[in-house]
């Protein structure tokens, strides 16, 4: 599964993009979400409040119930806002 970061979430993880294995029972946005939380002290504190998060499943808007797979790509980013 691919991963993508942006803006503040980038910057606590450390990371723009990575590519995981999580484990078999990860099946929602909001299991991956709780794997990643785990993963060290940026991960839980990019991941701590989901309000501001909004994600993107294979380039479309999802929810945090959406199912995910291993060949998956997920983007995770803040609001995003422009004129």
């Amino acid at each position: 599964m691919k991963l993508l970061y942006f803006a503040w979430l980038r910057q606590r993880t450390g990371l723009a993009e990575e590519t995981v294995t999580p484990p078999a029972e990860v099946r929602t946005v909001a299991g991956l979400v709780e794997w990643l939380r785990g993963r060290g002290p940026g991960y839980a504190e990019a991941f701590a409040d989901l309000r501001p998060i909004r994600v993107a499943v294979n380039q479309e808007f999802a929810r945090l119930d959406t199912a995910i797979g291993p060949d998956d790509e997920v983007a995770l980013f803040p609001p995003v806002t422009g004129g």
